[in-house]
């Protein structure tokens, strides 16, 4: 069964739709995409009747709904109707409230810093486990995660930390939802536990071309168990969010 993701132009290069109850990397610099990608997706679901979730790590919840009601996508109705759900997972703590670090005293009286538990970073085991109770309790069956960034750096130790990646997407594939899973991305030839994880990888690229100027674009890296396009197209925004053009050698 294919999953219709919503994004004009999209669809078609992966043989009509994601594969239902999958996890697919969305990854690129900031300000190409990934946000609007992530709702349209979860918005042409609501519509359709199938509940998503938008789980927000670092930004807050409050300014990606703002932000994405400025599409035509109908984000506050699906809100109302409780087919769409914006969770923020990130530190909740505000400055001001609390004290942000707090002291302590090891016991050779060197004097240390410690943050807050109340504002520490989402962990990828309190995420997965507040994910799974908002999926349960909502049905939900398309799911966003914003940003795997925000956990991935949680760990000291690089092994431990690929390690606890590859196991939240593991876990992720319990939960029977079709997941679209954001992140940064820094260079894309520096290969990540996550893309290997996941069954798809979409790079969204933003950059400047000495002749048609600021440029973005979509790429379709890998998508297990379909044909698709390999080119990088052309995107743009409009007031239905991305829409996906020609290939950019054509453009």
């Amino acid at each position: 069964m294919r999953v219709k993701t919503g994004i004009e132009g999209f669809d078609e290069l992966i043989e009509g739709g994601f594969l239902k109850d999958r996890q697919y990397l969305v990854s690129g610099s900031p300000g190409s995409g990934k946000s609007t990608f992530g709702v349209q997706f979860l918005a042409a679901g609501a519509l359709a009747g199938e509940a998503g979730a938008y789980v927000v790590l670092s930004e807050s919840a409050d300014t990606i709904v703002e932000d994405m009601s400025r599409y035509a996508l109908h984000i506050e109705e699906l809100v109302n109707k409780k087919k769409l759900f914006f969770l923020d997972l990130g530190p909740t703590t505000k400055y001001g409230e609390y004290e942000e670090v707090s002291q302590f005293i090891t016991p050779n009286y060197e004097q240390h810093e410690a943050e807050s538990p109340d504002n520490a970073p989402p962990t990828p085991y309190s995420v997965f486990k507040n994910v799974e109770a908002v999926v349960k309790q909502h049905n939900i069956k398309r799911l966003v995660i914003d940003s795997l960034s925000a956990i991935r750096f949680t760990s000291s130790h690089p092994a431990q930390e690929e390690k606890s990646i590859g196991r939240f997407i593991r876990n992720l594939k319990t939960l029977g939802c079709t997941t679209l899973l954001l992140s940064e991305l820094t260079k894309p030839d520096a290969y990540t536990i996550e893309q290997f994880a996941s069954h798809g990888v979409i790079f969204l690229h933003n950059f400047l071309d000495n002749q048609k100027g600021m440029v973005r674009a979509l790429q379709i890296i890998k998508m297990r168990g379909t044909k698709h396009d390999c080119e990088m197209r052309v995107i743009e925004f409009t007031n239905k969010g991305l829409i996906v053009l020609k290939p950019l050698k054509k453009y």
